[in-house]
């Protein structure tokens, strides 16, 4: 990958995109470090990276617990609260708004996220949690565009779960493309969630054990610029190959645009892709992402 300087095209990409999920596996850790993490990453030198912390609706008062255990120089403030992203079902709702109204001077929920495989069932989720953001993650095996069009005439977003712990746990290419491609022609937000600790699609160990099986996995790159891409008007079968590009060097970023073999992006079409469509990517590390940036000389 090539880099010729530091500008908006880049910012555009990156910005607020990892949501730290350090509770959920591989990572599994404790409420306690993953809090501590957390807040020590909303102060680094990375911290334009950072998006919510991502946790479950049955861990909030520990999440807040944990957050009045922290040194003051890192408890976030009524100035500058966290962002949470909450795992929820329809009937959590009255636990996340007294939450929301008890916390929401340092801890505000700012997007809800839930589960759904049937079109039947977006009228309760959007019922339920209405005034929160809310993507909904969907199955991608079969074609998930009904799903989509559901989501968005309920004002929901779509969540897709892009790996796990085990090689059955990744979609292959050509369902994941299926799944950008309806929520661009859709007009439809998405996030991703798992499997998505690199930036590029490569050959990686699955899980933190010392005997890790390993698998391929995408890179975040290359989901979000195939997003963009593709809502900047390449067919689906042009976007197809970068959702498996390994070559760094097909990468060319500049202060203006990021270019992928023959197609160039502007950092104002990417912005644009950003706000409206391709959200963020929950990932239980937050550093192998900017280690890779690095190694990639991103950051």
């Amino acid at each position: 990958m090539h880099r010729s300087g530091r500008g908006t095209a880049l910012s555009a990409l990156l910005d607020g995109l990892v949501d730290y999920a350090g509770l959920f596996p591989p990572a599994a850790l404790p409420m306690a470090e993953a809090v501590a993490r957390h807040a020590t990453y909303a102060r680094g030198s990375d911290r334009a990276l950072l998006g919510r912390f991502v946790l479950p609706t049955a861990r909030l008062d520990e999440c807040a617990a944990a957050v009045d255990a922290l040194p003051p120089a890192l408890a976030p403030t009524g100035g500058a609260p966290w962002r949470l992203s909450v795992l929820a079902a329809v009937d959590d709702a009255p636990t996340l708004a007294v939450f929301d109204a008890r916390e929401r001077r340092r801890l505000v929920i700012d997007t809800v996220e839930t589960r759904a495989d049937a079109v039947a069932a977006m009228t309760d989720i959007a019922a339920a949690l209405d005034g929160y953001t809310t993507y909904v993650e969907i199955p991608v095996r079969e074609d998930p565009a009904p799903l989509v069009a559901a989501l968005g005439a309920h004002g929901l977003r779509a969540k897709v779960r892009t790996g796990g712990v085990t090689a059955d746990a990744f979609p292959s290419p050509a369902e994941v493309l299926r799944f950008l491609d309806a929520c661009v022609r859709g007009g439809v937000p998405f996030k991703a969630t798992a499997g998505l600790h690199h930036p590029l699609r490569g050959e990686y160990a699955l899980t933190y054990a010392a005997d890790a099986p390993r698998g391929t996995m995408y890179g975040f790159l290359n989901i979000f610029l195939a997003a963009a891409f593709l809502e900047a008007g390449l067919a689906p079968n042009q976007v197809a190959p970068l959702l498996e590009e390994r070559d760094a060097s097909a990468i060319v970023v500049r202060p203006e645009s990021i270019g992928w073999r023959t197609h160039l992006l502007s950092g104002d079409a990417i912005a644009r892709t950003r706000a409206r469509l391709a959200g963020s990517f929950g990932s239980c590390s937050f550093e192998e992402p900017v280690q890779d940036l690095t190694s990639l000389r991103l950051r």
